[in-house]
């Protein structure tokens, strides 16, 4: 081992939370080291959310073709695809969006080291057979997807995670897909929609990270007229000459490859956690201060998905800011987080606002839904599917929570997310103009029936307007 250096900040990870901190450390110190292990760039924009979305683009656009005779367009039927070319597509633009991110790092070049770093004690590292010691020191390793070790065994070229996925020169014609959360249904169905037959299993009874039955019962039933979907089965993997077979309580079939989709795994391994002198649960992990990012009561914070928290992006890069904020700071800071948004690009889409259902089973609540089986402007489109639930506070009337699984729940969900943030009343939500015709009257007619039910003066005021009971305007 060679003689130790000394630096003020080291930072392990040049991921998304680990650019995050760098920015921040920037405006403090130029004392600082990043050390990152393996490929550069985001997992966001090498595997996961721009590659996930640029095939989900083409899936979509491909689908379309369903809905022409509807339109009054003819000859759909001689519409093709080609596999091959929308995946050169996806790589070409998501290796863009990876050299986007890697421009944080090209001025400091010399402050970047490559190699896998170990914790040697609670001010010290290892990498490259070379001692480091720091004042403070950010773990932001990332995360990797979840592969049981006995399916690990039956190969790469059967067996596809959203790390091999988007390398593929072109599919097979059948799919398993294994998990349905978010990674599992935007997959499945965007897989389905290019052509691929698509079976997919999940071992939970709900879907895409919903605690609502109701919405995710409506959620299943829409996925459910594009491709064969099983909850509540635990599938088994078993290796066949051409392909594999998938096989669970009720159902059994045979694929050419299998998407697997069951969760991810932070990149801690033989990180030197236990040199810590903290407490580690079952899985190796110390408790993490979710408002500050650190190891209670030592020089270390750990950020992003390493942290096991909430693995998406703007949660990720708010940890990476918080964390590269405190190692800064003289003193450690804990900062409020976000109101919570979690959003499944499925079509419908789906999403979670504020607390969940599960969460606000022993609050006083009152729920407002709808329906957009006749909602006029999704009637319009063709995209007349879906349920929204909006959960209000009882004594207040203010909004705290929300699931959907409807039209646009991608740009719903953020008009939810500010009013939950500003602790607006379901009143003075109706109060705010909503134009004609939009999808967002959908969300108006939830927020109506959810505030009925509220012991509220019925005086004339706009924001208690009464629908029309008429499609084409309500």
């Amino acid at each position: 081992m060679t003689k130790a250096t000394q630096t003020d900040v080291i930072i392990i990870g040049a991921g998304t939370a680990g650019l995050a901190a760098l920015k921040q450390v920037q405006k403090e110190t130029e004392n600082f080291l990043l050390i990152n292990e393996g490929e550069y760039g985001t997992t966001c924009a090498r595997v996961g959310c721009m590659p996930s979305k640029l095939l989900i683009e083409a899936a979509n656009a491909y689908h379309h073709r369903h809905t022409f005779a509807e339109f009054g367009i003819q000859h759909a039927d001689q519409l093709t695809v080609d596999i091959a070319a929308v995946f050169e597509r996806v790589r070409h633009l998501r290796d863009y969006f990876v050299s986007s991110t890697l421009s944080s790092i090209r001025d400091i070049e010399d402050k970047v080291i490559t190699g896998r770093a170990c914790l040697k004690g609670p001010n010290t590292i290892s990498v490259n057979d070379q001692l480091i010691t720091a004042k403070k020191i950010i773990i932001a390793t990332g995360s990797r997807p979840i592969v049981p070790a006995d399916w690990q065994q039956i190969g790469d070229t059967k067996i596809l995670t959203t790390n091999t996925l988007f390398e593929q020169k072109n599919l097979k014609p059948r799919m398993a897909v294994i998990g349905l959360g978010a990674i599992g249904i935007e997959m499945a169905q965007a897989l389905s929609r290019l052509g691929i037959k698509v079976t997919a299993f999940g071992a939970e009874s709900l879907l895409a990270g919903l605690t609502d039955k109701k919405v995710s019962d409506a959620l299943k039933q829409a996925l459910a007229e594009e491709f064969d979907i099983f909850t509540e089965a635990k599938a088994d993997l078993i290796e066949t000459e051409t392909g594999v077979k998938v096989v669970s309580e009720h159902n059994e079939v045979e694929v050419d490859q299998v998407l697997v989709a069951v969760g991810r795994r932070p990149n801690l391994d033989g990180m030197g956690l236990n040199t810590l002198d903290v407490s580690l649960d079952d899985k190796g992990m110390p408790e993490i201060n979710p408002n500050s990012t650190q190891v209670d009561g030592t020089a270390v914070f750990i950020a992003g998905d390493a942290s096991a928290n909430k693995m998406l992006l703007h949660e990720v890069a708010d940890e990476g800011r918080i964390a590269g904020h405190n190692v800064v700071s003289d003193g450690i800071n804990a900062y409020c987080r976000r109101t919570p948004l979690s959003v499944v690009f499925s079509e419908p889409g789906s999403a979670v606002v504020g607390l969940s259902l599960a969460e606000l089973e022993e609050q006083n609540i009152v729920i407002g839904e709808v329906d957009y089986a006749d909602q006029g402007r999704a009637r319009a489109a063709q995209r007349n599917k879906g349920l929204m639930r909006i959960y209000l506070d009882k004594e207040s009337g203010k909004l705290i929570g929300a699931e959907m699984a409807c039209p646009a729940a991608e740009h719903m969900a953020h008009t939810l997310a500010l009013a939950i943030s500003q602790e607006l009343t379901a009143t003075q939500m109706l109060a705010m103009p909503i134009y004609h015709p939009v999808l967002e009257e959908g969300m108006r007619t939830a927020l109506r029936h959810a505030n009925k039910q509220l012991q509220a003066s019925h005086g004339f005021d706009l924001s208690r307007c009464d629908a029309f009971q008429a499609e084409a305007l309500d």
